[in-house]
């Protein structure tokens, strides 16, 4: 629904024909009359041409309409009879509904059209289905073509929500190509709408029921001057309120002879076909794209509009591909709106990074660019203007860089190291490469090599064919052609062969480039070689390779593959090129050019993805870069997974497979590896889960060949030769800005994991695989889930346990261990718990020896609060089924443990230790004796209560009390601290002295006196002291004698003393900072203090004298002190 505009648009040239008088009309007429019945006879022929042989005249006049414009018809000859002229205005309307589907409907490259709202949800909605449906409903009326002017009525039935709407719909064409459109819908997008489609497709499909007249201007030429009158005035009359006035204005300007209309020689004629000068493309209205491109910008990725975008570059290709100059044309129109997009500049600004789907949208821009500039056929004229823009837009400060984007660019701010190897820029100061470099530079490339020439052209060609192969490099040793060029530029060519409609000549290019790769890989391997003693010795290598072809900006090898995989399953019949300059259609264009017996296009496509993904290359700077180079790397692999495997695909992938192995340092799978390569985790997960039910050992040689990961190791284990495949940089010590290194470890990982599953049951292979997993994973939190990984896989409930596999669980376990000891982990306790369950199942043994090893493994605080009590616990006893003996060994284990850790950590492990050892007389002394030497030094008053309670609860009063006194001494509490912890333990240990005898509670007032300064808490104590008599509680079998203590003797007086002293300096301490809203809680507090007061036996007397003092010290607090007198007095 191209934006349409209901004025008629203007005529594209003047149309007369100078000396046509009225007499030559006559005759004129008399001949075309003759003929016109031979012109209706071949209208009336259309629908038999499958019965006849078509005229010359039909070929002709096709061949015309569709090549030259109508004015240099007119122009190359006087006189052309009007049967012709049908003939070639028949011809010049499209034949094929492919174009206008294109441009009335988004394709998702899956054979459904999308709608320009993108939702191809109900496709009877879309604007070509909408317009199928109207022609078949018979809604098209009044078709009438005029010259190169369709136009007719579309009516839209009435439906439920939206009435009966009738349309007046015209349509311009030229050369086969519709060049402007008109509806009165007023419906504005960026394609035609369904009413467009409509009456196009009637015309398609229904050519001979369309009344077709010649150009309006040869009615006219027909007419003498009364006719001529007769026609415009019937014509003011019919539509006088719409052309009334224009009508008065043009015969105003006629029958003036200085007017501008009269210096004209011809008049304007909107039938009659284009000019020579005009350009000869399909209707694209240059309004809506840059309207429906800004919107979708706007949006910043909401609602869908990344989707969007993407579909406006699916119709970029799919215009490329049917050699539309609208291609082009549009995405010029989307680059200017994206560069505009003034969010560039806002994160330019600050520093910020754009969005991941974002920048991908940026990539495709740079990337449909290069298939522009790289089209064989276009006009030097044509590639020097893109240059032109190209520049342009590079020159924009804004314009966003290749390998990421403005964010990317802030100073190194963390001294890491620079990417690339020793010697080599520091990146910031390399040239920027902006998405548009590459198109630049690909502008100066040209197709005109003869040797690409017959590469592309020839089915055959070989070097008996060509004798300049004097130095080996244009054919190989079969004698097929090689390109040698840059791989991702020679790969740029192929994607932009197909790009524009090229199928077999971009398949051709592709084997030359997969066969000069494949050659390239020999030669590699021959010279690895021919240095492997050197290299293995120096045990350090170069990077080969700075620019990787997996997560190039390019995709070389997805083009490669892509390109060989469609012509191995097969396609659509596509346009083929003659670079003589003319073209055809093939329907069939599967062959099989250069394969070797039994090799197909799918094997091939198979071992150039392993091939490209097999490459040692350079992990790129930046974030977005790094995270290319992981998507483009499982995508590849996505696409291998979809290739079903058989004999001969194993027998490239195990062909690929040794030659990595033995390639060296042109391998990520070689010997030697750079110290920044990129890593080859998942590409060896797929090779190892598909090689291993063919190739076992082949496959854990790859797998574990790609376990490592040499930017982590510190240093260089240079004189290590038998595990080479270690060897890595020789800068130690320092990490690059790898953005991805979790990713990466996390799919080093999933290759361990994969390992451990496979080797189940196969000790040798297990061990091998724990010794690599224990060299090359240094994240404590991956070798825990290989832990658990491996646990699950040999505890599964379908089978009996593998006890080889729970041992590499218990090895990899006590690895973790080790590792988190002196670090923070969060996952910590977890990890403790889980090995003492692994452990367990591995049997009695292993939980021996993780007690006598605690101490590599285990804080103390852990090896006696989880893992002894664990380990000790009924359930683990009933689960190992041990006996008697058994248990005493696991368990005296358990009592050394406990000791060492109370000796180690008397704070935190004493009461573990104590409760460990509780069934063994002479443990639980030596554990009580390190508490009581411990209590004096290490130990706070809050863990000397808890284990003078635990104590109590085992029957041993006199030790909890020796306890508690030391913990008394450990304890301060002041006067306003009335709400502290440690108040029950201390109201505890004078009930556990009162319960022991008077001697007893005379040894502990002391240290309650001296450690307690809160009045409330001491005349507690005071009052539990008085309620009962000490040691009712029989010590030793020892009555006591019943007598209860006197507050006016030791040690109650003192405890008496101390409380008064208490109550006194608590009411001066209060009342220096006391407000109005505190004064009755005051007055409470005092009831209280006279209530201690009264317990003495001349504590009248001394309340008496406080409250006195009370009322001189703070007489100025006048209402607070008649509060006083109202209460006391």
């Amino acid at each position: 629904m191209m934006a349409e505009r209901v004025q008629q648009p203007p005529a594209k040239r003047l149309c007369c024909r100078p000396g046509f008088g009225a007499t030559c009309r006559q005759g004129h007429r008399a001949a075309a009359g003759a003929l016109c019945g031979g012109g209706s006879a071949a209208n009336q022929g259309e629908s038999s041409r499958t019965q006849s042989p078509e005229s010359l005249l039909d070929i002709a006049a096709r061949k015309v309409a569709e090549k030259w414009p109508f004015q240099r018809v007119e122009e190359r000859f006087e006189r052309i009879p009007e049967p012709v002229q049908r003939r070639i205005v028949y011809w010049s309307f499209p034949r094929s509904e492919r174009e206008i589907c294109m441009y009335s409907s988004f394709n998702t490259g899956a054979g459904e059209e999308v709608g320009s709202g993108g939702e191809s949800g109900d496709e009877t909605r879309l604007p070509f289905r909408r317009g199928i449906a109207l022609l078949e409903s018979g809604c098209v009326d009044n078709v009438l073509q005029v010259g190169f002017h369709l136009s007719g009525t579309v009516r839209e039935l009435a439906t439920s929500s939206e009435t009966e709407l009738l349309c007046n719909v015209s349509v311009s064409f030229d050369r086969c190509k519709i060049t402007s459109v008109t509806c009165s819908c007023g419906n504005k997008d960026i394609f035609y709408c369904a009413h467009v489609v409509a009456l196009s497709l009637y015309r398609v499909r229904k050519p001979e029921q369309v009344k077709l007249r010649l150009p309006i201007s040869e009615t006219l030429f027909q007419m003498n001057r009364d006719q001529l009158q007769k026609f415009v005035q019937y014509l003011i009359t019919v539509h006088h309120t719409d052309v009334l006035q224009t009508a008065q204005k043009l015969a105003d300007e006629i029958l003036s002879q200085n007017s501008e209309i009269n210096q004209v020689h011809g008049a304007p004629d909107p039938t009659a076909g284009a000019s020579v000068d005009d350009e000869n493309c399909w209707h694209l209205d240059e309004e809506q794209v840059q309207e429906q491109v800004k919107l979708f910008l706007s949006q910043g990725g909401y609602h869908g509009s990344g989707k969007q975008l993407n579909l406006l570059f699916s119709k970029v290709r799919e215009m490329l591909m049917m050699r539309d100059s609208n291609g082009a044309r549009m995405l010029t129109l989307i680059t200017e709106q994206f560069m505009g997009d003034p969010r560039l500049a806002l994160w330019r600004q600050q520093g910020t990074t754009m969005t991941d789907k974002y920048r991908q949208l940026w990539d495709e821009l740079g990337a449909l660019w290069m298939c522009i500039v790289l089209n064989p056929h276009c006009k030097p004229e044509q590639k020097a203007a893109w240059l032109q823009q190209l520049r342009r837009w590079n020159g924009v400060d804004v314009c966003p860089l290749e390998d990421g984007n403005h964010g990317s660019e802030l100073i190194n701010l963390t001294n890491a190291l620079p990417q690339g190897p020793p010697g080599n820029p520091d990146s910031l100061t390399r040239p920027h490469r902006t998405v548009f470099t590459r198109a630049i530079e690909a502008c100066d490339l040209h197709w005109q090599d003869p040797h690409l020439q017959h590469i592309i052209t020839e089915d055959h060609y070989n070097n008996y064919c060509y004798h300049d192969n004097l130095d080996g490099s244009l054919f190989d040793s079969r004698g097929w052609p090689l390109w040698h060029e840059h791989v991702p530029t020679a790969c740029a060519r192929v994607d932009a062969l197909r790009s524009h409609g090229y199928p077999k000549e971009a398949l051709r290019l592709a084997i030359a480039i997969v066969n000069t790769l494949r050659r390239q890989q020999q030669k590699q391997l021959e010279l690895f070689r021919g240095h492997k003693k050197e290299l293995l010795h120096r045990g350090v290598t170069s990077v080969t390779n700075l620019e990787g072809w997996v997560g190039h900006p390019l995709d070389p090898i997805g083009t490669l593959y892509s390109t060989l995989m469609e012509n191995g399953r097969g396609s659509d019949g596509r346009v083929t090129l003659d670079f003589s300059g003319s073209c055809r259609r093939t329907e069939n264009p599967v062959y099989t050019p250069f394969l070797e017996e039994g090799e197909t296009f799918v094997l091939l496509a198979v071992e150039t993805a392993l091939i490209g993904l097999g490459q040692q290359r350079v992990m790129p700077d930046g974030l977005y870069a790094q995270e290319k180079v992981c998507r483009n790397e499982e995508q590849l692999l996505a696409k291998l997974q979809e290739v079903e495997l058989d004999d001969t695909l194993v027998k490239i992938l195990r062909k690929q497979a040794t030659l990595l192995l033995e390639a060296g340092p042109y391998s990520g799978l070689g010997e030697v590896v750079y110290r920044e390569s990129v890593p080859m985790h998942t590409f060896a997960k797929y090779l190892f889960t598909s090689l291993l039910p063919h190739d076992a050992e082949l496959a854990y040689q790859i797998a574990l060949r790609a376990m490592r990961l040499p930017v982590l190791e510190s240093t260089a284990p240079s004189a290590d030769l038998s595990r080479p495949q270690h060897i890595v940089s020789v800068v130690p010590n320092r990490y690059p800005r790898w953005f991805t290194l979790s990713h990466i470890e996390s799919q080093q990982c999933e290759l361990a994991s994969t390992m451990l599953t496979a080797a189940k049951g196969d000790a040798c292979k297990l061990h091998t695989v724990l010794e690599s997993i224990q060299k090359n994973i240094h994240s404590s939190s991956h070798i825990f889930k290989l832990a658990q990984d491996a646990f699950k896989i040999a505890t599964l409930m379908d089978s009996l346990p593998d006890l080889t596999l729970l041992k590499v669980s218990l090895e990899l376990g006590l690895q973790v261990m080790r590792l988190t000891l002196s670090t923070l982990n969060w996952r910590r306790r977890e990890m403790v718990r889980w090995l003492v369950t692994c452990a367990t199942e591995v049997g009695v043994f292993a939980l021996d020896n993780i007690m006598q090893n605690w101490f590599t493994l285990f804080t103390p605080t852990e090896a006696t609060s989880v893992v002894a009590s664990t380990i000790m616990s009924n359930s683990t006893i009933v689960r190992l089924h041990l006996d008697c003996n058994q248990q005493e060994k696991l368990a005296n284990s358990a009592r050394t443990l406990a000791l060492q850790c109370a000796m180690k950590d008397p704070q935190n492990c004493a009461l573990s230790a104590l409760t460990l050892c509780e069934k063994d007389h002479i443990a639980f002394e030596t554990a009580y004796q390190i508490v009581l030497d411990a209590a004096s030094t290490g130990m706070n008053y809050t863990q000397l209560f808890t284990i003078a309670r635990y104590m109590e609860h085992r029957g041993y009063p006199m030790r909890a009390y020796k306890l508690a006194t030391l913990a008394m001494t450990h304890l301060n509490l002041s006067y306003n601290q009335d709400t502290h912890p440690a108040i029950n333990d201390v109201l505890w240990a004078c009930a556990l002295s009162h319960s022991l005898g008077k001697n007893e509670l005379a040894a502990v007032i002391p240290l309650v006196v001296k450690s307690v300064k809160c009045a409330t808490v001491l005349s507690d104590i005071l009052r539990r002291c008085t309620l009962t008599t000490p040691g009712m509680v029989a010590l030793h079998s020892r009555r006591n004698s019943g007598k209860m203590m006197s507050l006016d003797k030791a040690p109650l007086r003192q405890l008496l003393d101390a409380t008064i002293g208490a109550y006194i300096n608590t009411t001066h301490s209060r009342l220096t900072h006391i407000s109005p809203r505190h004064y009755s809680e005051f007055i409470e507090f005092l009831s209280k203090a006279r209530e201690t007061f009264l317990m003495a036996l001349d504590g009248h007397i001394q309340f008496t004298q406080f409250i006195d003092n009370l009322k001189q010290i703070y007489k100025g607090k006048k209402k607070l002190m008649m509060l006083v007198r109202e209460r006391f007095g």
